[in-house]
């Protein structure tokens, strides 16, 4: 089983294109099992001790949704604040394969002042990352 962990931010848009990358991906859905966390700066999220709290997201469940129809495994999963970090440890918690990233567009000047959940990330990961861009509705 291949595992591929979707870290999800609040664009429908990007966790649209997260989710159309793994369906575009050369092989069997049930081959595949998919880990949806948020990827949320610590304001946005409502309760980081429930793990319902994942599911609150509307961002999640579109993603969940959209692979669930297409027949993926999907779990969910409460990742631990900073959104980096957690996404680093449940990759390493779930064994996964692979991470597929969303990301905002950002000047060089934006992405040293400010950070970057995608940047730290992909610098960090011990598996593959790939970031994917949007697929509007």
């Amino acid at each position: 089983m291949y595992r591929i962990l979707v870290p999800v931010d609040t664009d429908p848009d990007r966790a649209r294109g997260q989710a159309a990358f793994i369906e575009e991906l050369p092989t069997d859905a049930e081959t595949i099992e998919v880990i949806i966390t948020h990827a949320l700066p610590p304001e946005d999220v409502q309760d980081t001790d429930d793990p319902s709290s994942v599911e609150a997201v509307e961002t999640v469940r579109l993603a969940r949704d959209y692979l669930e129809e297409r027949d993926y495994d999907v779990t969910l999963a409460t990742g631990r604040l900073p959104p980096a970090d957690g996404i680093l440890d449940l990759a390493e918690e779930h064994s996964v394969d692979q991470i597929v990233m969303g990301s905002r567009k950002r000047s060089p000047t934006g992405k040293v002042i400010f950070g970057s959940v995608s940047q730290q990330v992909l610098l960090e990961s011990p598996v593959s990352v790939t970031i994917v861009g949007t697929k509007p509705a």
